[in-house]
């Protein structure tokens, strides 16, 4: 999707199998020829299933972006913020099916080879710059090359692109991120509308973000929309039918310009309004992105994590969540234990013994709710990890743990336990 925050990276926005996946050197070549993930790099069965499905359409999608010519170069990529000799800077494959804020999402990522000046364009200009540039093409590629009956709820675009501020001082040049989720019908629907008052219904209710903050893109003008007045502040339950659109002059730095103002479907209050936890994982992921850099570096191996999947803040179920992906160093076969034993035995024998020192290296300021501890099994003498065992605790859950004020029952009791993305009640001293 975590903006940037890893948007999807950052954001890490777009994660998929409860974050993507760097797969093996192999098949991380391979899957770099064609610019998609590889369906053996996915843990999650329903997006490793529609990954495999729509294998042929995908292969096919990416060898259309790379023939087509965008105004500047274009170029796919998983991983927007990785750093030069990071292994996930090699990463191409910018084609995935990944979960977002509940939906499973067709993304496609990419960096946009460009410094557009901070000083000639609005930000508003900038982002509008970029959506028609590389968005709209690439989205015609996709009515194009994948079926519009996919069992898939949407389409979802990440593009970086540089600016630059020059004044008399300095020559700045930084980074912007280009999120836009569209639900699968609208995607398709918006090529096949007539004009920007069509179009712009469309984007005011689907969700965009600039650098991981919620952005209202307006078509041909210099300031964005209010975000609070489209319809994708309203929640989801509440939508009635589209929100409309008027005509307006409004006052820009050139005069005055028709510009298309939406009207929201329903009143609402603030209280109302859809929290943004999406931002705030993007917002701590840009904060802390040195810190967790740091960490992975220094005591990746001591406490186990995955080089392949950094930690990162992440969006979940209406929590802002550190995600932190484990390798497993207990041994289990598959013929002799059960998803439950094997699931108990994990939390009790090698993440609770790791707790209390992790706890001290992660950010001890930053504002979020619970720790995902994603931990990676292999089952008998299979190489790569075939199971994936999700712990999402509260943070103070956590705390009170390692602080020795609550038993290990207590923290499952208060978290959510997944076994490859599926839901299941545990009780530690009956399985063991």
């Amino acid at each position: 999707m975590r903006c940037v925050a890893r948007f999807f990276s950052a954001a890490r926005f777009f994660r998929a199998a409860r974050g993507p996946i760097m797969v093996g050197l192999l098949l991380g070549a391979t899957a770099a020829a064609f610019g998609q993930v590889a369906p053996d790099g996915i843990l999650n069965p329903r997006l490793k299933a529609d990954e495999t499905r729509y294998l042929p359409q995908l292969q096919s999608l990416q060898q259309s972006i790379a023939a087509t010519k965008f105004p500047y170069p274009f170029k796919l990529a998983r991983y927007l913020n990785a750093k030069p000799g990071q292994r996930a800077a090699s990463d191409r494959n910018g084609i995935e099916f990944v979960y977002f804020e509940g939906r499973e999402i067709l993304k496609i990522s990419g960096i946009y080879k460009t410094a557009f000046s901070a000083t000639q364009l609005s930000k508003n200009e900038r982002a509008s710059r970029t959506f028609q540039d590389v968005v709209v093409p690439i989205l015609r590629l996709v009515t194009q090359q994948v079926p519009a009956n996919i069992d898939c709820d949407g389409i979802g675009f990440e593009i970086v692109y540089d600016t630059r501020d020059a004044n008399n001082a300095y020559d700045y040049e930084g980074q912007e991120v280009l999120t836009a989720v569209f639900d699968w019908k609208d995607a398709f629907a918006y090529l096949s509308t007539s004009g920007n008052t069509q179009r712009q219904e469309i984007l005011n209710r689907s969700d965009i973000f600039v650098d991981g903050k919620d952005f209202g893109l307006a078509l041909g003008l210099k300031a964005p929309l209010n975000v609070q007045s489209l319809e994708r502040s309203v929640p989801r339950q509440e939508r009635t039918q589209p929100s409309s659109v008027s005509e307006s002059a409004v006052s820009t730095s050139g005069g005055t310009t028709p510009a298309v103002v939406a009207s929201p479907v329903v009143s609402k209050s603030k209280s109302d309004l859809k929290p943004p936890t999406t931002a705030n994982a993007m917002q701590l992921q840009a904060q802390f992105q040195a810190q967790l850099d740091a960490m992975l570096k220094a005591d990746g191996t001591r406490f186990h994590l995955m080089e392949s999947a950094p930690p990162v803040f992440e969006s979940h179920g209406g929590r802002t969540v550190l995600h932190l992906t484990m390798q497993n160093t207990l041994s289990f076969e598959s013929g002799t234990s059960s998803i439950y034993k094997r699931a108990a035995q994990t939390f009790d024998l090698f993440l609770a013994p790791e707790l209390k020192g992790l706890l001290k290296e992660l950010p001890a300021n930053a504002e979020y709710d619970s720790l995902d501890f994603s931990v990676r099994n292999r089952l008998g003498t299979e190489k790569s990890p075939s199971e994936t065992v999700d712990y999402i605790c509260p943070l103070n859950s956590v705390r009170s743990f390692v602080e020795n004020k609550i038993t290990s029952q207590d923290v499952i009791n208060q978290s959510v336990v997944l076994v490859n993305g599926v839901r299941i009640a545990l009780n530690l001293q009956l399985v063991e």
